[in-house]
């Protein structure tokens, strides 16, 4: 972890924020803490930012687009996006667009500093062309019905939608995720999501 970097907390919930920042102080880890979007970017130092973990649903600016708002600054510092259950979909597009990764809620706080300080080590350019190959490789050993699969799911469709597509049903499509899990080694949904977005090509 850079030492002149922080992490950056973005939340509309106060006690969420209260939260995150005496979780990453008790970790050792330099944290300031932002009640919107706008007065984030206000006080935005590129240069002293680390990473930014931000609630994807927000009133004023959202999550997303302050993604958007970010990479069109130029600013390179990986973005976490915390989401509910339902963003999902709305996560994986902020995945295509240039986040790091996505946690749904509720999570685990070790899961959570864990992903952050895989964010602040991914940017070095060889971490991340190692975890592309990694990931290539992952996908290279699925079967065509897992490709298939797995293309659906990062599209953001629901099992019973993928179900319909491929000609077989929900529970079939439940047992391939599984499968997806083990195969590609992800601790979480969003882990295999990001790993999918790395691999790149998944036409079948």
């Amino acid at each position: 972890m850079p030492a002149e970097g922080s992490i950056h907390i973005i939340d509309d919930d106060e006690a969420v924020r209260e939260s995150l920042d005496f979780l990453f102080d008790s970790a050792g880890l330099a944290v300031r803490i932002h009640e919107s979007a706008p007065a984030f970017l206000e006080t935005l130092d590129p240069m002293r930012t680390s990473c930014i973990v931000t609630d994807i649903r927000m009133p004023d600016m959202s999550g997303m687009e302050l993604l958007r708002e970010l990479r069109a600054r130029g600013v390179e510092a990986p973005v976490i996006v915390i989401t509910g259950h339902g963003d999902v979909p709305l996560a994986v597009e902020a995945m295509r667009a240039g986040a790091y990764d996505f946690l749904e809620k509720p999570f685990d706080d070790e899961r959570l500093l864990d992903v952050v300080r895989a964010a602040v080590e991914s940017r070095t350019a060889s971490h991340g062309t190692n975890e592309q190959t990694a990931a290539r490789a992952k996908v290279a050993r699925l079967s065509q019905r897992e490709r298939q699969v797995l293309k659906g799911l990062i599209e953001g469709r629901l099992n019973k939608t993928i179900a319909f597509d491929l000609g077989i049903s929900a529970r079939t499509v439940e047992v391939y995720r599984a499968k997806l899990m083990a195969k590609m080694e992800a601790n979480a949904f969003a882990d295999l999501v990001r790993m999918a977005l790395l691999a790149g090509d998944l036409d079948v």
